[in-house]
């Protein structure tokens, strides 16, 4: 197994900036194959989309900063009903990260929420504001990106809306300490996410992708969104569709910081029986989609390779 990395992405990138890119058009047609062709070859594309313009990125970005540097105390006080939608770091297995969880950040009133729990006298405006109005695109961006996949493959259109309808959003903001000097630079091991989908924005190199044939690339930091498969969308897509494999390796001598939308289903996750025939069987038994996040930080868990088989594999 090839454990090179080559900074040479093989990635496609697909604009969702151009304006006669509606459904049924050329354009989108040729999106939809691109989309699906990168979720299928390596569980990831990259998106051009310019509604996110530079200042509110900046706004984030430094609202992000802003909220790292509270006191380990204070960042503590970030907990949640729901698995690993809280604050997490100081993880044995990952020294150098940190990570905090928004949940349902399209809602101002929930960006308050968790504002009021860091900042409990004053709140923190300008932080709600710059994550709803970055989450509430970047939402707009998922959802196009999910009627692309059913479009290419055929499936109905009330299905598909149903599906988005189904859908629970969390906003996810990662820090990454500068590695000292014989200290291991892997910020985040080799792992897929439970997510339906991811979109990442880094501002400093670290993200790697693995291939199937089990090579690695790098992808660079850019104005340019990486969307992710994960373990939910490939049971979905009866494993049409790849769950992507990737860490994070810290090789800047500068902070890195990074930010993610994801997708999670309200409902029982499940094989779209449109999608099942002799080469694509079902392969999964229906689960609980925040139930098997919560087993994904399981002290089982965290040994086991595949753990979506482990948990609902047939």
């Amino acid at each position: 197994m090839a454990t090179k990395t080559v900074y040479e992405s093989p990635l496609s990138v697909v604009d969702f900036t151009t304006e006669n890119m509606k459904p049924g058009t050329d354009s989108w047609l040729q999106a939809c194959e691109v989309v699906r062709r990168g979720f299928e070859e390596y569980g990831c594309f990259l998106a051009r989309f310019d509604k996110v313009g530079p200042e509110l990125v900046n706004s984030v970005f430094c609202a992000m900063e802003e909220l790292f540097d509270l006191p380990l105390e204070t960042k503590r006080r970030k907990t949640s009903e729901k698995p690993n939608h809280g604050y997490t770091g100081q993880v044995p297995y990952s020294p150098l990260f940190e990570s905090f969880a928004i949940d349902n950040p399209s809602s101002f009133f929930d960006c308050q929420k968790f504002a009021r729990v860091m900042w409990p006298i004053a709140g923190n405006e300008p932080l709600c504001k710059s994550v709803n109005e970055y989450t509430k695109l970047l939402q707009e961006l998922d959802q196009t990106v999910k009627r692309m996949v059913f479009d290419s493959y055929g499936v109905d259109k009330v299905k598909c809306e149903s599906f988005l309808k189904s859908t629970n959003y969390a906003f996810r903001s990662y820090k990454y300490t500068i590695p000292k000097n014989g200290e291991s630079n892997v910020g985040v091991n080799t792992h897929t996410d439970s997510t339906f989908t991811t979109i990442l924005h880094q501002r400093v190199h670290g993200l790697e992708v693995k291939s199937k044939d089990g090579e690695w690339f790098g992808v660079d930091a850019s104005p340019l969104f990486c969307v992710l498969a994960g373990d939910a969308f490939m049971v979905w897509s009866s494993e049409r569709i790849r769950a992507c494999e990737h860490r994070v390796i810290l090789k800047s001598k500068v902070t890195r910081y990074s930010l993610g939308l994801l997708s999670y289903g309200t409902s029982m996750v499940q094989t779209l029986e449109d999608l099942v025939d002799e080469e694509h069987p079902i392969r999964y038994k229906p689960f609980d989609h925040y139930a098997y996040v919560g087993f994904r930080f399981t002290d089982e868990a965290v040994k086991i390779t595949s753990r979506i088989k482990a948990y609902c594999g047939i």
